[in-house]
């Protein structure tokens, strides 16, 4: 033991002795220091946890070494030196709410003579940092053409190719969530609420995957879809197919909430306005077609170009303001919702694609096989000089080798756009294409599994009604405008009743629209018939008759609006399948058979027959011929 303590070089254990009382006293000598506890603590440091996040500054913080009181003194420090480190976050908090108005960082030419269109991928990655510069990737694949989509934190991403190659993932940390080979056509692929589900337009139906790939469910009213789009304020899906059929579907309910014929043909473009949750659809014809879940026709009918539309994107920089339109015919043309006229038009080359806004008004345009860039506000500003002229070209980077590009989406909350092609998938650096400051209550990069369930129930308790997406009305959450129907001598006051539930003739009556001279006429002529209307009658009665003669007319009248016998009970028994039996169901068929018989009956003794179907006798079977 004594060989093992040496050569750890430790202090032995020391021996108790009575003290030798012989020896003199004299002045106190230091202990010799510990070697054990010394090599302890030089060695030794506090976890990574509990160490301050910034090293204090050398300047401001304020000493308490005149105080002799080592606890004391050693709270004073700690106060101090969280007063500095608190200070230091205040700066930092007003320096990043001054940049949030600033103007995104852009690349800028030096000269004259330089544009920023020359500098390529390679360039923009050797000059940024090494964080930004991972992001600009090239997935290459052999399923394509493929078409991508990110979730609205922008974390994660899908991809769908034509031969059925789907994946999910998360785009940063390369974790794979799902990866399926499906053997049919795939079409288009879109998250749902968050990345735990996602939607794959396959060759005949919507199919609805979990994050594991595990399929969940078969939405066969959607059939032969070619586009998908998620509105995540109503929970709703919403596609498009080779049937000119948009349907929308309750996500949360698993519901079908519409079905509009679109009654143009095939459809193969689809996108959403993301402020007012209006979908716009690209024909064959050219037209531009604005739908929302309450209308069975289109809210706006738009000519946009001579041929078949290529792609279609709105603007959420500017509340959805600006509409980008490509036709197959190489045209690019920027409308303005307000008036629907064209602010900005030019040509491209090698034909129309895929078009596509970020979030700070970036336009990208995918026209043969390169993608181009252009930047706010000269991508929607009018030219006088030449109504043609293209804007100012901002980026662009060819991809010869992967056309056709089926594929742009920008990624939320950081500078990249994804590309898809035939080739696979290329991420490619737009800078100042993003919005840096990001709401966490709203779409948070860096929720973890209690964040995001925790967003999605609070989600499901804020969904909004498809019934509330309108074109020109006023977006959800806004005050409502003062009532103008008023209580007669209320001077303003609201009745309790609300105007739409209100019956038809009182709301026609506050309309103005109610012919009272009709019903009047009616119920004289009912009262006359009634009691023949004398003139010297009293008031009381005459009121009295009055009040008879128009709920008779109405009457009539709603008996006059009747369209067959049962129709509503009918109605009620179509909807529910014949495999669900309920109380209800068996008393309404039991009801109809009821009904069906009585009259069976009756015919049958106005024929002449009985009830068991004998015949029975009459005065005319004296002239029947008797059979031998």
């Amino acid at each position: 033991m004594d060989s093992l303590i040496a050569k750890a070089d430790a202090v032995r254990p020391r021996k108790h002795s009575r003290p030798d009382s012989s020896k003199k006293a004299g002045p106190s000598s230091l202990p010799a220091p510990d070697r054990t506890s010394t090599s302890i603590h030089s060695t030794t440091s506090l976890p990574r946890s509990l160490r301050p996040s910034e090293p204090l500054p050398k300047k401001g913080v304020k000493s308490h070494a005149h105080i002799p009181n080592k606890s004391l003194r050693l709270e004073l420090d700690r106060r101090a030196a969280h007063a500095v480190r608190t200070k230091a976050a205040r700066d930092d908090a007003a320096l990043l709410t001054a940049a949030v108005g600033a103007e995104p960082g852009r690349l800028e030419a030096d000269g004259d003579m330089e544009r920023t269109w020359r500098v390529g991928q390679a360039e923009i990655a050797r000059a940024v940092g090494a964080e930004a510069a991972s992001q600009r990737r090239e997935w290459v694949l052999d399923g394509g053409p493929y078409r991508t989509r990110y979730t609205r934190n922008g974390r994660h991403l899908a991809i769908a190719g034509r031969n059925g190659h789907v994946a999910s993932f998360d785009w940063q940390t390369g974790t794979v969530h799902a990866e399926l080979q499906l053997r049919e056509t795939c079409r288009d692929v879109t998250y749902l609420h968050d990345q735990s589900h996602f939607a794959v337009a396959q060759k005949k139906y919507v199919f609805i995957y979990d994050q594991n790939g595990v399929e969940l469910h078969k939405l066969s009213h959607h059939v032969e879809p070619t586009r998908l789009e998620f509105l995540p304020y109503h929970w709703l899906l919403a596609s498009v197919g080779n049937a000119g059929h948009l349907k929308y579907q309750d996500t949360s309910t698993g519901q079908l909430v519409a079905a509009h014929r679109t009654a143009l043909g095939p459809c193969t473009t689809l996108t959403q306005n993301p402020h007012s949750a209006v979908l716009y659809l690209g024909h064959q014809n050219g037209c531009v077609t604005l739908w929302t879940p309450n209308l069975a026709h289109p809210a706006v009918r738009l000519q946009a170009h001579l041929g078949a539309l290529a792609g279609a994107a709105v603007d959420p920089h500017d509340a959805g303001r600006y509409l980008a339109t490509a036709g197959v015919d190489g045209r690019v043309k920027v409308w303005d919702s307000r008036m629907w006229g064209v602010v900005r038009e030019w040509s491209t080359r090698g034909g129309g694609g895929e078009v596509e806004w970020s979030q700070k008004g970036v336009l990208a345009v995918a026209s043969g096989g390169s993608v181009s860039t252009y930047n706010p506000p000269h991508n929607h500003t009018p030219v006088r000089a030449n109504a043609l002229a293209p804007p100012p070209l901002y980026l662009t980077h060819p991809l010869p080798a992967g056309r056709p590009l089926t594929s742009l989406r920008f990624c939320p909350f950081t500078d990249v756009l994804a590309v898809g092609h035939a080739r696979g998938v290329s991420s490619l650096l737009v800078p100042g294409a993003g919005e840096a400051h990001f709401d966490s209550a709203e779409a948070d990069p860096y929720e973890n599994r209690r964040m995001r369930r925790e967003r999605e129930v609070r989600g499901l308790l804020d969904k909004i009604a498809p019934e509330l997406i309108t074109v020109t009305g006023p977006a959800p959450g806004a005050l409502a405008p003062p009532s103008a129907v008023t209580l007669p001598g209320g001077e303003g006051r609201t009745p309790d009743v609300p105007f739409a539930r209100r019956p038809r003739v009182e709301r026609l009556r506050l309309e103005g629209k109610y012919a009272e001279q009709d019903d009047k006429e009616e119920g004289e002529e009912g009262s006359e018939e009634e009691g023949g209307g004398s003139g010297s009658e009293e008031e009381g009665e005459k009121e009295a008759r009055k009040a008879a003669g128009e709920k008779k007319a109405l009457k009539a009248r709603a008996e006059r609006k009747m369209r067959g016998k049962n129709k509503s009970m009918k109605r009620y028994l179509r909807k529910h399948r014949k495999n669900v039996i309920d109380p209800q169901t068996i008393a309404v068929r039991a009801k109809l058979e009821t009904q069906r018989a009585e009259r069976r009956r009756a015919l049958a003794i106005a024929r002449g027959t009985g009830d068991d179907g004998a015949r029975r006798p009459s005065v005319l079977d004296r002239f029947r011929r008797q059979q031998k």
